[in-house]
């Protein structure tokens, strides 16, 4: 991503409704669908500036890996863990076996070599280990979001599921979330393509509207890693090493 990009995010991540209440939902989907016993190893792969880690250490002590050096730089300050560089599938130095949980959280939609990365990450996970992945969905809501965070694409279930079947995964669950905001976000994707607007959606808005986006958004904790929502602007998979098999 851009280096404005990781600038915004370190300015917003702390308060803004979308990362706030993902986290929320990331938190119960680990609870519901990625148990972990106590000092469980977890491997965060681009963490970004830094503002899911604190979330992962409820679970377990954390590793991270981010290749953009100021935003490593700035998640190593904020948060004490030593992140790594590198990027994957075949730069990143990771010991092998070593994790109960990899989680790649809006990430995989960044890299060129999904599949080829997800394979690398395979060799990673401890026995009974699980991978969580996060995801946009949706490839008809492409649109200058998208383009501005650099992201290679949006993903269907189906074509997903093809490529974590490929790397070697079976996928133990699978949800869309971002449902309730969804018609809100799909209507302001088209006027913005029907404008011609450029850039994030990632403005700050007022803080009432703002605390009324992160409540309707982080309700969902309720509903995802219980069931399986049916649509919405993003995908949230937990799968394992293994022969492809049933999903819920």
């Amino acid at each position: 991503m851009d280096r404005a990009v990781y600038d915004r995010m370190a300015e917003i991540d702390g308060e803004h409704w979308w990362f706030t209440a993902r986290r929320e939902i990331i938190a119960n989907l680990i609870q519901r669908q990625a148990p972990l016993k106590p000092g469980a190893r977890i491997l965060e792969v681009g963490a970004g500036t830094g503002s899911n880690i604190a979330l992962l250490q409820r679970f377990g002590r954390v590793d991270a890996i981010e290749p953009d050096d100021a935003a490593r730089a700035l998640a190593s300050r904020r948060t004490g863990v030593a992140v790594k560089g590198g990027l994957l599938p075949d730069g990143v130095e990771l010991e092998d076996g070593a994790y109960d949980l990899i989680v790649l959280l809006d990430v995989l939609e960044h890299i060129p070599g999904d599949r080829e990365a997800l394979a690398a990450l395979r060799a990673k996970l401890a026995p009974g280990g699980r991978l969580l992945v996060t995801v946009p969905a949706m490839p008809w809501l492409w649109s200058a979001h998208d383009a501005a965070h650099h992201h290679q694409r949006r993903y269907t279930f189906a074509g997903l599921k093809a490529v974590f079947e490929q790397a070697g995964f079976r996928i133990r669950y699978r949800s869309h979330f971002n449902t309730v905001l969804f018609p809100l976000i799909a209507a302001a994707r088209a006027v913005g393509r029907l404008t011609g607007r450029e850039g994030g959606d990632d403005a700050m808005p007022p803080r009432p509207v703002n605390a009324i986006l992160s409540g309707l958004f982080g309700a969902e904790r309720h509903w995802v890693g219980r069931g399986s929502l049916p649509f919405g602007v993003s995908l949230a998979v937990v799968a394992e090493p293994g022969l492809p098999g049933t999903t819920r």
